[in-house]
């Protein structure tokens, strides 16, 4: 059996679970346009995550959202990871 690194702490895990998740949209300057960000909680809040959008990926990232039930993230890599499946099914 491998050894685990102790203590293992929030810092320590990698991928963790969409619990919610909320689209926000700041006005850029006069004439210029606006930025999109897109908010991960993730494991019913252990972690946040904030990320940067442009408008095609938050129209894009919002279907996802809305369309998969459940949705995993790795820190790490910053990759959300859709229609995760038990084996098996």
């Amino acid at each position: 059996m491998s050894e685990v690194p102790q203590p293992v702490t929030d810092n320590s895990v990698k991928v963790r679970q969409l619990s919610h998740y909320q689209f926000s949209w700041i006005a850029g300057e006069p004439g210029q346009p606006g930025t999109y960000t897109l908010q991960l909680v993730l494991d019913q809040g252990a972690w946040e995550e904030i990320l940067t959008l442009d408008p095609d990926d938050a129209d894009n990232l919002q279907d996802l959202l809305t369309a998969t039930e459940t949705v995993h993230y790795d820190i790490d890599r910053r990759v959300l990871m859709f229609g995760v499946k038990k084996t098996g099914s």
